[in-house]
């Protein structure tokens, strides 16, 4: 399913931290299909593989991002070892206002990837991630990549890798593979995933 070769042709940047833009890693075709395989995910935010139903082009996708290619692809443009390091998939359907504010991630991840499904996006409506200069301003950014579908944004996490997103509300398809430290971090994270997910769909939060 996933282009590795555009994957691997994709560019490295080192400032304000260590970060890659692919595009075309999937066709706008195969964006379709995975859409049309894709979970019925009624909640925002991200939500645990482990949690959902993966089948037809979803669950070829999932294959591609479980598989040892990327841990390969992505260890040697970031310049880390991620060959035995465990990995978090994680699944968006929907954004709500308030999702995207500046963070950086927990020193238990070591990387993050981000691929883009969506057909047609117009960036001025918010929703495109931006890799920050610092942690303060949305605005003070070093570049800006739309969630277009086959796009991918993947970054090292670093003690300054800030990144954001505009506000945006609304259906925003993206997949999240996340290395992690160790599989017991793996299992804290899935558990609070999945917790949070009861929780939502008990109190019908969005």
């Amino acid at each position: 399913m996933m282009n590795f070769d555009a994957l691997k042709a994709s560019g490295v940047r080192k400032e304000p931290f260590r970060y890659i833009v692919g595009e075309s890693v999937v066709t706008p075709e195969q964006a379709a299909d995975i859409r049309r395989d894709y979970p019925d995910i009624q909640e925002t935010g991200y939500l645990p593989l482990s949690k959902l139903e993966a089948s037809g082009a979803f669950k070829q996708l999932i294959d591609d991002l479980q598989s040892s290619e990327l841990a390969e692809i992505l260890s040697e443009k970031l310049d880390l070892d991620l060959h035995d390091k465990p990995r978090m998939i994680t699944v968006r359907r929907h954004s709500k206002i308030g999702d995207g504010r500046i963070h950086n991630d927990s020193k238990s991840k070591i990387c993050t990837m981000l691929i883009y499904l969506n057909d047609g996006w117009n960036d001025a409506e918010g929703g495109a991630i931006r890799a920050l200069n610092g942690e303060k301003d949305m605005d003070d950014y070093a570049e800006e990549v739309s969630p277009l579908a086959g796009n991918v944004f993947a970054f090292a996490r670093s003690e300054n890798s800030w990144h954001g997103h505009p506000p945006f509300q609304g259906e925003r398809f993206v997949v999240q593979t996340t290395f992690l430290t160790s599989e017991e971090e793996l299992r804290r994270k899935e558990n609070r995933g999945g917790f949070q997910t009861k929780l939502k769909r008990l109190f019908g939060l969005n």
